[in-house]
This record gives structure tokens, C-alpha cells and sequence, in this order.
């Protein structure tokens, strides 16, 4: 059973896999805490494609996927980050990914919510995005899913001042059928957005963010806050009106921030969950009870799993998520829309098998083990 897994200096040291997952169930509904997982989409491996290429989906394994995070009682946030938007699925296949996965989400009884962006423009007007924007938004309220207004990179190129976001978001608010949430997505996850909001001064983004949810809080369902920096979220969060809730987006810190405080607590919509996502929904059961101290003993391990998958350059997470479903057996390959499993080296996936596998995440060891030692040959290790 000994694997021997390569370093970031290059050498090799011996590990012995677990034998044993860690014992986790479906249950009851999460009642404390909504919480979405951010969820992934698995390529069709045979697809004779490039990375050029619009993506070419596994629909089956997809949505067996979906169906996974559901069973346990997780909302799906689909149509995402994690779904690699702009980073190999472009509109056109992100819009057949909402409508299939809200279809699924109806016959499942399962929660889902999508992602509004205005990815099929390169650039263009106000006007433009405002457009691109009603798109998305049609698409996704005609699913009869809850719509995430995505951050937005036509509009980050576009946009001169904070009143034009003000414009934009009003704008899209205004019509919005049901309450929407508000996705701030930082640099670290695409560099594209630096400066949104109008400024890349985080106070004056943050007062220009709150002042478009206080014109249309009614039209709010909450916030979902990507910028790595716990202190500012529970600052943001205590700032916010009444009713509107902060869904965590911070990879690093979100035990705590879930866990809260005397003052609130933020809900969560997190790539890591997508790994994570039976024991994130047995923590959260846990904390369902009052039990905050066994939900941290449960949920304060994964961190450095999930600081590992999304250490800089943080919008390569994607791939670790991937690579860990594949190992786990949720998929049959490791191929991504994109060409993007070239995006972490050998030892990046060497250390995220050897804390996914210490967590027990996998639920059959020895697939994962097997899975494991043909990367590590496939790579030239044959020890």
C-alpha cells in the first residue's frame, strides 16, 4: 500500500494511505446555515477537443454529481467560479449547464441557485453589459432557479466610476423577479475584477457594494463575499440591513465564519464544499444542535486542505477540486474542460491526495490509492 509521493524540492517520501473513510451519512436537512457547494463540471474525456475548444461536458456524470451534493443536504451553486466560467465553459455551454441542472434540481428536491454574467461579451458599452447582464438573468429565472448576480469583467474593463455600477446593478435589481445574491469575487480568483466596485481601495468598494444593497434591499437575498480576508467579511456582514444574509465565500477562513459570533454568523457558497461536502453538511447538522465546539472539531481539519487547492495562483483551485472527485470516484478520469488538469504540478497533487486521504474524504481508499499510483506513474515515479 506504500505510495511514494514527490515534494516541491523534488524528492520522494514514503505514505500509508488510510485504510478506512471516515463514516459519513446522508441526514436531515440543514436547518441553522444555508450552504450552497460551488460545483464542478466533469469533461467528456472523449471529445476530440483543444483548449480553444467550447467545452464538452459529461452531462451524466454532471448531474450524478449534483445529485450527490444534494443527497447530503447542500444547496448546488451552479454555473460558477467552480464550473471554471471564463475558464473553458463559455456562455453558451454555462446556459445548457443551468437549464439541465435546475431540471435536475425539480426532479431531486433539491436547492439551486445560478450564476448571471455577462461572459459572452469580450468588452462593450454600459449599455452592452446591462444587456449581456438581462441575458443571463432571463436564462436563469426561466429555469425557475435563484440568480447570482456574478461579478462581472466586461464591466470591471467598462465601468469609469462607482456610479456606473450603481447604474448596472439598480438596473438589473429593479427588474430581478425574486431576491438575488451578490457575488464580490477578488483578484486572487480572477484578475480581471481588480478594482470592482469602482476602486481598488477594499473601503471605498466596500461603501459603493452596500450602497447598492441598501437602494434595493428588498430585491437582496444576501451576499457572497470572495476576498480571503475574514476581518473584512465579518465587518461587511455587520454593515449589512436586515434580512440580507452574508453567504462566506473565503476558502481560508470559513469555520470561523460560519461558526460566527455574538454579533452574526455568515452562511456559506464555497468551492471547498464541492470536496468537502458530506462532512461540511455532518459539521453543519453538528452545529444545527447548538454544538459549535464539534462543529470547529470537525471542520477546522479541511483547512489546509483548502488553503493547499487554493494557494496562488488562487484561480487554479479548480483543478485540485477536479483532481480530488476523480480520486474520490465521482468521475472516471481526470480530464478538464479547457485542458486545465495541466494547471498544478505533481507535487500539488501529490500533497492534496495525502490530506484529502487523512481526512477520510474518499470513500473508497483503495480506488483513490489505485487512481494515485497511475498519476505517479503516468508522471515517471515508478518506486
Amino acid at each position: 500500500m506504500t505510495l511514494h509521493l514527490p515534494d516541491a524540492g523534488g524528492a520522494l517520501r514514503a505514505y500509508e494511505p488510510r485504510t478506512e473513510p471516515l463514516a459519513l451519512t446522508t441526514g436531515a436537512p440543514l436547518t441553522s446555515r444555508t450552504v450552497f457547494s460551488a460545483a464542478h463540471v466533469v469533461a467528456d474525456p472523449y471529445a476530440d477537443t483543444t483548449p480553444d475548444s467550447p467545452a464538452a461536458v459529461d452531462w451524466d456524470a454532471t448531474l450524478a454529481f449534483r445529485r450527490h451534493l444534494w443527497s447530503h443536504g447542500l444547496g448546488v451553486a451552479e454555473a460558477m467560479d467552480t464550473a471554471q466560467r471564463g475558464m473553458g465553459l463559455d456562455w453558451a455551454g454555462a446556459a445548457e449547464l443551468i437549464r439541465r441542472s435546475a431540471a435536475e434540481a425539480k426532479a431531486a428536491g433539491g436547492r439551486i441557485a445560478c450564476g448571471v454574467g455577462t461572459d459572452q461579451l469580450a468588452g462593450g458599452t454600459l449599455a452592452e453589459v446591462r444587456a449581456a447582464y438581462e441575458e443571463q438573468l432571463a436564462v436563469v429565472e426561466e429555469s425557475g432557479a435563484q440568480a447570482i448576480l456574478m461579478a462581472s469583467r466586461a464591466l470591471a474593463a467598462t465601468a469609469k466610476s462607482p456610479d456606473d455600477y450603481l447604474g448596472v446593478y439598480g438596473h438589473l435589481l429593479r427588474q430581478a423577479a425574486e431576491p438575488v445574491i451578490l457575488h464580490w469575487l477578488g483578484p486572487m480568483f480572477d484578475p480581471a475584477l481588480e478594482g470592482y466596485w469602482g476602486s481598488s481601495d477594499l473601503d471605498a468598494a466596500t461603501d459603493t457594494f452596500l450602497e447598492v444593497i441598501a437602494a434595493h434591499p428588498d430585491k437582496v437575498d444576501g451576499i457572497k463575499v470572495s476576498l480571503l480576508d475574514a476581518q473584512r467579511e465579518i465587518d461587511l456582514r455587520r454593515r449589512l440591513p436586515q434580512g440580507v444574509r452574508c453567504y462566506t465565500g473565503d476558502d481560508f477562513n470559513y469555520p470561523e465564519l460560519i461558526a460566527g459570533d455574538e454579533q452574526g454568523f455568515s452562511h456559506a457558497l464555497l468551492g471547498i464544499f464541492d470536496p468537502l461536502g458530506p462532512l461540511a453538511a455532518e459539521a453543519v447538522r453538528v452545529l444545527d444542535t447548538g454544538n459549535t465546539e464539534g462543529f470547529r472539531a470537525l471542520l477546522d481539519p479541511t483547512v489546509e486542505l483548502s488553503r493547499h487547492l487554493f494557494q496562488a495562483p488562487t484561480r487554479f483551485y479548480k483543478t485540485g477540486v477536479v483532481f480530488l472527485a476523480w480520486l474520490a470516484g465521482h468521475q472516471s478520469h481526470f480530464t478538464m474542460v479547457g485542458g486545465l488538469q495541466s494547471a498544478r504540478s505533481l507535487p500539488h497533487f501529490a500533497r492534496a491526495y495525502e490530506l484529502a486521504d487523512g481526512l477520510g474524504l474518499f470513500p473508497d481508499p483503495k480506488l483513490a490509492e489505485e487512481r494515485m499510483r497511475t498519476l505517479l506513474h503516468l508522471y515517471g515515479v515508478t518506486p
